[in-house]
């Protein structure tokens, strides 16, 4: 019986010292300092060339608003990209009734970014895109729209159009 009774405080006292330990390193893993810089998530900016309301677009630009089951939001967008000087005119488009706030990425072929917009809330239109270097005509290009739920900024999804540079326009 002494046996048994000195064989339940060992295991008992095991138990505690093995307790104690995983406590400590629980503590020293959750309190040590983090060497690692975390990126902190930095909001895009909006549009402060965002216009309100639907613009009016020439036909020969190819503005439309595909048709997508998977998103959770409308857009319109010009499928023939022009130049004018550095701009590349998109006439991107939040169309009214969305829940979202959206913005678009002008890609190179190589996967290189020539410019974005900044963030435009649902019935706000931006006409141009400046990009950083003026593609030829004939130049492909990729349109990405991206989707943000309001205020979160968690992604509403994203769509690519791949096109090319259409002309050049005279200002």
């Amino acid at each position: 019986m002494d046996k048994q009774k000195n064989d339940g405080k060992l295991i008992v006292s095991v138990l505690m010292v093995c307790f104690a330990v995983t406590i400590g390193v629980m503590i020293f893993a959750l309190c040590r300092p983090n060497d690692k810089k975390s990126a902190e998530f930095t909001p895009p900016p909006f549009e402060s060339t965002a216009q309100h309301g639907k613009p009016e677009v020439s036909e020969n630009l190819g503005y439309s608003s595909p048709n997508r089951d998977d998103m959770s939001y409308d857009f319109a967008v010009c499928g023939n990209v022009t130049m004018e000087g550095d701009k590349a005119i998109v006439y991107l488009t939040n169309i009214e009734g969305n829940n979202a706030w959206i913005k678009l990425r002008v890609f190179d072929e190589q996967g290189n970014m020539l410019g974005e917009t900044g963030l435009i809330k649902p019935n706000e239109y931006v006409k141009y895109v400046t990009l950083s270097k003026t593609p030829e005509v004939g130049t492909k290009i990729k349109l990405k729209i991206m989707g943000y739920e309001p205020h979160t900024y968690y992604s509403a999804g994203a769509a690519s159009l791949n096109t090319q540079i259409g002309g050049q326009i005279d200002q």
